[in-house]
């Protein structure tokens, strides 16, 4: 455990200084199975990555991995997305390997795309039966990083009239799990002309993409 957390340390603060090119770290997309969509959004976190190196000085490649909740390579990426619309469902073994990666210092983001919030519940308490969702207040240090979010998330998309929320697993006092639900914080990294949204609201979902970033690397 320690060796995990000294690991995602170190790669945890490369991705906040500049680098030279075959250093690059990478963000990574959670494949899991159920039936849900875990591919959905697939320009996103390219997106995101290219925002962050631009604005944060960070040295992320563009070119995220896919990688299975279950896989030793999980523990290669201090930061994983999830996402989809549907059902969720971790193995015994999955949930461990994805516990054991958390409580080592890796970083999950569940991003809610429509659908998928109580299946994601549920798989979650596989992972952690001992922790229950949080709802982070708007003056959480995620939502006042390089950019400031004092009404907490945004809202990129409108689905059922409920504002957007941030849920959190916290273990020992440390946000290790960070979900973001009724705003589709993903579908605004999306190239523009995807969901075709305002300028202005694709910009306030990468910020606060960008702030969950800076808060994982730094954390």
């Amino acid at each position: 455990m320690k060796k995990i957390l000294v690991f995602l340390a170190i790669i945890g603060s490369m991705a906040m200084m500049p680098s030279s090119e075959n250093s690059r770290l990478k963000l990574a997309l959670l494949k899991y199975n159920g039936g849900g969509d875990w591919y959905a959004n697939p320009t996103a976190l390219a997106n995101l990555a290219r925002f962050c190196n631009q604005n944060l000085k960070t040295v992320i490649d563009p070119d995220y991995a896919t990688v299975e909740v279950g896989s030793a390579d999980l523990f290669n990426y201090p930061f994983v997305h999830m996402t989809g619309h549907g059902n969720v469902v971790f193995s015994h073994d999955e949930a461990k390997n994805l516990r054991t990666y958390l409580l080592g210092g890796g970083f999950l983001h569940i991003d809610d795309n429509y659908g998928m919030d109580p299946y994601v519940r549920t798989a979650m308490k596989e992972v952690f039966p001992e922790l229950d969702w949080i709802e982070l207040p708007f003056e959480h240090e995620i939502y006042h990083q390089t950019f400031d979010f004092p009404r907490g998330l945004p809202k990129i998309h409108e689905h059922d009239k409920k504002p957007s929320q941030g849920f959190g697993l916290m273990w020992e006092g440390k946000l290790i799990c960070f979900y973001t639900f009724e705003c589709d914080l993903g579908d605004g990294w999306e190239d523009q002309d995807v969901h075709n949204d305002p300028p202005e609201t694709r910009m306030q979902a990468l910020r606060m993409g960008a702030n969950i970033i800076q808060y994982a690397f730094t954390r």
